[in-house]
C-alpha cells in the first residue's frame, strides 16, 4: 500500500505539472493568439466585442487580474469540468471531447491489449525455441520498432488502403463511412466503424507489439537460466509448465516498462489518427491547431495527460498486485 500511495503522489505532482503547462502555454507563445482566434470566429460569422472579451478572458490577454488569479480561475473551472469554449467549433471543449474520446480510447484499448498480449506470447516462443527458425522474426520485430508511427502508417495506406495504389482491401479515411451510413445503434454503421478501424489498428499493433515481442524475449532468455527453471526441468515437469513459470516471472519487468509503453503508443496513435483522419483526440487536436483554437488544444493536452496518466497508474496497481516485492517496499 505504501508503494501504491507513493507511486500515487507522483502522479499527482505530474498531473498538476501538465495542467500548469497547459495554463502557460496559451500566454507565452509568440505573438498575439487573441487577433488569430478572432480572425477564425470571424469567418464563420460576426465576431463583436463580446466575442473579443470572452476569446481575451480565456487566454488571460487584456484583463485586469494578475496571472495568480487566473490561474486559481483555471484550477476551479477544472474541478468543475469547465474547459472552456471552442470558438472554430462553437461548442463547449468539455463536449467535444466526449465526442472525441471514445473514438481514441477504443482503438488504443484494443490495439494495446492485442499487441501486448501478442507481442509477450511471440517472445516467450522465440526464447524457449531460441536457435530456431523462430529467431528470424527478431530482425523483423527491430525493423518495425524503429519505425515511426506515421510513416508505417502511410505504408499501410499505400498498400492495404482504398485511397492507396495497390491492394485496396480497406477504408483508409474517416471513422466510418460518413456519405452512405447515419451514425447510431444499426448494424450498417457499426459494421462500418469496424472496417475503418481495421487499418489505424494495424498499424498500432505492429508498431506497439516488436517492442514487447523483444522485452520479453531478452528477459525469458535471462530467466530460463535461473536455478527454479533448471530445477523444474530436472523434476520432468511438462514444459508448458516449465514455460508458464519462466514466462510469469519474466512478465514482471515488461510490465514495468508498461508505463513507458503506453505514453509512446498514445503518441504514436496521435500521428496514426491524423494519418487516417481518425475522428479521435489525435485528429481534433491536429485540426485545432491549425485554427489556432487555443482553448480546444488546451483542453485536449488536458485530458491526454491525464490519460496516459489514469494509464500508468493501472499499470503500477498491476505490478503490485502481481508482484510481492512490489509491497514490501518500506
Amino acid at each position: 500500500m505504501r508503494a501504491l500511495l507513493r507511486r500515487l503522489g507522483v502522479y499527482f505532482l505530474a498531473a498538476w505539472v501538465a495542467l500548469t503547462v497547459s495554463f502557460l502555454l496559451p500566454r507565452v507563445v509568440p505573438g498575439n493568439p487573441v487577433a488569430g482566434a478572432v480572425a477564425r470566429a470571424s469567418q464563420s460569422g460576426n465576431c463583436n466585442s463580446q466575442c473579443v472579451m470572452a476569446i481575451e478572458a480565456q487566454l488571460g490577454y487584456n484583463v485586469h487580474t494578475s496571472i495568480w488569479d487566473q490561474y486559481l480561475q483555471y484550477i476551479g473551472n477544472l474541478v468543475h469540468g469547465d474547459l472552456g469554449h471552442s470558438w472554430s467549433e462553437n461548442a463547449s471543449v468539455g463536449s467535444l471531447i466526449l465526442q472525441y474520446l471514445p473514438w481514441t480510447l477504443g482503438l488504443l484499448v484494443v490495439a494495446t491489449t492485442i499487441s501486448f498480449i501478442a507481442g509477450t506470447t511471440i517472445g516467450v516462443l522465440i526464447a524457449w525455441r531460441r536457435g530456431s527458425w523462430l529467431d528470424w522474426v527478431l530482425p523483423g520485430a527491430t525493423f518495425l520498432q524503429a519505425i515511426p508511427y506515421f510513416f508505417l502508417a502511410l505504408v499501410v495506406v499505400l498498400i492495404f488502403g482504398q485511397t492507396g495504389t495497390m491492394l485496396k482491401w480497406f477504408p483508409s479515411l474517416f471513422g466510418y463511412d460518413i456519405y452512405a451510413v447515419n451514425p447510431g445503434p444499426n448494424v450498417p454503421y457499426l459494421t462500418s466503424v469496424f472496417s475503418h478501424a481495421i487499418l489505424p489498428a494495424a498499424t498500432v499493433i505492429l508498431a506497439s507489439m516488436a517492442g514487447f515481442i523483444l522485452a520479453m524475449r531478452n528477459n525469458m532468455v535471462t530467466t530460463m537460466d535461473e536455478d527454479f527453471v533448471l530445477v523444474a526441468e530436472a523434476k520432468g515437469l511438462p514444459t508448458r509448465t516449465v514455460m508458464w513459470y519462466a514466462a510469469r516471472n519474466a512478465l514482471l519487468p515488461v510490465v514495468a516498462n508498461f508505463t513507458i509503453a503506453i505514453s509512446l503508443v498514445v503518441a504514436g496513435q496521435i500521428l496514426v489518427e491524423i494519418v487516417f483522419n481518425y475522428p479521435g483526440i489525435g485528429f481534433h487536436l491536429y485540426d485545432a491547431l491549425g485554427k489556432l483554437d487555443y482553448s480546444l488544444v488546451q483542453g485536449i493536452f488536458v485530458v491526454i495527460t491525464l490519460v496516459v496518466l489514469a494509464a500508468n497508474l493501472l499499470a503500477d496497481v498491476v505490478y503490485v498486485l502481481i508482484d510481492p516485492r512490489a509491497r514490501q517496499v518500506a
